[in-house]
């Protein structure tokens, strides 16, 4: 049973989405502040964020920001428009995936199990090759989820970590987004492409030496994303 923390102000909103998700099998914590929910975090774990974009107080940007410094605790973010500013600012914040306003409760249900699946490290490219991948100076090993970087490990959130998996199991290979898309956010419709491009930029800030000139996850323009040829 996972335990979600759900940072909601409007109140009907709220009481609806604990309901719906308390009868999918959740443990739902519920609060209507950013305070309040990074306060819940101190003393309750939870396995995934729910969190609205537009809060009173400390706003659902700055309250993403400081959940990601904690650690990679997977985030869903709410927003009440299909907004591009506000749906970029914060997937670059740290969110993994994001859901639009009126939330239908399947929809949230459905995107809160597939980024569990990520967190649970179901990488989908990790049971066909055995020990750890050098590529330049980064090390990938599939079977511990681990990365590091001149030996220093990386911290990546699930989202990051799985694209990076899926990216590096076929060097050389360019992947359009959509394919990222349906093998890491498990969107099998044709899904947001901004979902991706704000994760490899966020992959691209830990593990470049310059994100500006990457070497590891480059773009194909047109097309997609390949990792390497190095």
């Amino acid at each position: 049973m996972s335990q979600v923390l759900l940072i909601e102000d409007h109140q009907t909103v709220r009481d609806g989405l604990q309901l719906a998700l308390t009868r999918q099998g959740h443990t739902v914590h519920a609060v209507g502040t950013g305070e309040q929910g990074l306060e819940r975090l101190r003393t309750t774990p939870s396995d995934v964020v729910v969190l609205d974009l537009m809060l009173p107080g400390m706003d659902g940007f700055e309250v993403c920001r400081r959940i990601r410094q904690l650690g990679d605790l997977p985030i869903i973010m709410l927003t009440a428009r299909n907004d591009d500013m506000d749906v970029v600012a914060g997937l670059e914040a740290g969110a993994d995936d994001y859901v639009v306003k009126p939330v239908q409760a399947r929809v949230l249900e459905a995107r809160i199990r597939a980024v569990l699946r990520r967190t649970g490290g179901d990488s989908r490219r990790g049971g066909d090759r055995t020990g750890p991948e050098q590529h330049g100076a980064l090390t990938i090993d599939r079977a511990a989820l681990v990365v590091s970087k001149d030996g220093t490990p990386v911290s990546l959130a699930p989202t990051e970590l799985r694209l990076l998996l899926e990216l590096s199991h076929t060097p050389g290979q360019v992947l359009s987004r959509q394919q990222l898309l349906e093998a890491v956010w498990e969107h099998g419709y044709l899904g947001d492409s901004r979902l991706v491009d704000a994760c490899v930029q966020r992959v691209r800030a830990k593990i470049e030496a310059d994100s500006s000139a990457p070497v590891y996850i480059q773009t194909v323009r047109g097309f997609g994303y390949r990792f390497g040829p190095l």
